[in-house]
């Protein structure tokens, strides 16, 4: 753990993926639209339902194996860049479900809100790489 400067509640840094506060909006973002699509028609099942499912799915995927590539600095931005493209392709498909009328106003909002922060979130690291990266710590036993 560390403790910063202005006295604030220490921060811990994160262990795995899954400690990482996009991954887990991602996450919720994607069983939203996971609900949300179980509404929308048959005829979509294969189509918008599946594409908007997919492309939401993989944010987090894609911060996952980010994760495991942070020893490269590349490698991690090159893994959150993908991320950030399943982030707006997920946003299209929402504005796509919307326009059909297969999303109300207020949850396309909602959706695209979430998104939009973790749009923010992925460029912030991003922007700071170097602090996710090089030489990895011990794995615990």
């Amino acid at each position: 753990m560390i403790s910063n400067k202005l006295g604030m509640r220490p921060r811990q840094y994160a262990r795995r993926f899954s400690d990482l506060t996009v991954y887990r909006k991602a996450g919720a973002v994607a069983q939203s639209i996971f609900e949300l699509t179980n509404r929308f028609p048959r005829e979509e099942t294969y189509s918008l339902t599946d594409q908007l499912r997919r492309a939401s799915r993989s944010i987090g995927a894609q911060i996952a194996e980010a994760w495991a590539k942070r020893r490269y600095r590349r490698s991690f931005v090159a893994k959150l860049t993908d991320a950030l493209g399943e982030q707006m392709e997920t946003e299209h498909w929402i504005q796509v479900a919307a326009s059909c009328g297969y999303l109300g106003p207020d949850n396309a909002k909602v959706l695209l809100d979430d998104l939009d922060e973790v749009g923010r979130m992925l460029h912030s690291m991003i922007d700071k790489a170097g602090l996710f990266c090089g030489e990895l710590p011990p794995r615990p036993r």
